[in-house]
């Protein structure tokens, strides 16, 4: 976790990523200007790239809360205030939001966008919706295509996938199909027994069998688990955020990927002949 020490530039082969734990509520301009506190001290330690946790612009709140009237479009407020964000600080940011759906106004896109210091970079609307352990997402938000959003950031390509979506292994083998070198999660993943090592399992499988970096950031508790967390590809806890508000930084070095991926060649060895279509 980040001190407040001040960090110097990293090398220039490598990008510097921040993961932020973000307790958001149910005011959308006390979370912005929060989110922007966290992203400034970021940015001030060298963070090129900041991952935010899903639903940072407005909290889920209790299960029966409609989202649909709160949700926006990719040019509200939220988003264009993360835009002023990027370009004062020359930062990627990205950030999970209720978007609006098009003649649907019962139902939200649970979105994350990723914003850079020239505008909106790109969109992933959450394809795999909570319904379990007594949250049925699905009433209340609109599944988003199952589409790999990838994103060329210098010397990596980051992919994007939200909470739930951890569960789902394919999801981040198409990301590096892509040519992902590390994976952002956004998340707000609820607390519960045996909750929080579920989420820092998951988050390590997914880096050790896609050897990419994974990036993932949540919500804290009491609501949900925290434990941000960046690991790398060989599924090592890089940095991270033991419990409360604040952000952890590490260097994202895609030399180590090249690495780890020449090392131990998995993603060369499917044999798709064994996997059931």
């Amino acid at each position: 976790m980040w001190d407040g020490t001040a960090v110097s530039d990293g090398p220039q082969d490598r990008i510097r990523a921040a993961v932020l734990q973000l307790r958001a509520g149910t005011d959308k301009t006390d979370n912005l200007a929060r989110l922007g506190a966290l992203t400034r001290r970021a940015a001030d330690a060298g963070a090129q790239v900041v991952v935010a946790p899903e639903a940072a612009m407005h909290d889920f709140g209790p299960p029966d809360l409609p989202l649909a009237p709160v949700a926006e479009p990719l040019d509200g407020a939220f988003v264009t205030g993360l835009a002023g964000l990027a370009a004062d600080k020359g930062v990627t940011v990205l950030a999970g939001m209720f978007e609006t759906v098009d003649g649907d106004p019962e139902r939200a896109y649970n979105t994350v966008v990723a914003v850079g210091p020239g505008g909106v970079l790109g969109a992933y609307r959450k394809a795999h919706l909570f319904d379990a352990l007594g949250w049925v997402e699905s009433e209340r938000l609109a599944a988003g295509p199952p589409e790999p959003l990838v994103l060329d950031l210098g010397p990596i390509r980051l992919g994007v996938m939200t909470c739930y979506d951890l569960r789902f292994p394919e999801l981040a083998r198409a990301l590096c199909d892509a040519g992902a070198t590390a994976i952002a999660v956004p998340a707000a993943w609820v607390a519960g027994p045996l909750k929080e090592d579920q989420w820092l399992t998951l988050v390590r499988a997914r880096a050790i069998e896609s050897t990419a970096y994974v990036v993932a950031a949540g919500q804290p508790a009491p609501g949900y688990c925290g434990r941000s967390v960046v690991v790398d590809p060989l599924g090592v806890v890089a940095a991270g955020v033991p419990d409360g508000e604040g952000l952890a930084i590490a260097d994202l070095d895609p030399g180590h990927v090249s690495d780890v991926r020449r090392r131990i060649p998995s993603l060369q060895h499917r044999r798709w002949s064994v996997v059931p279509r």
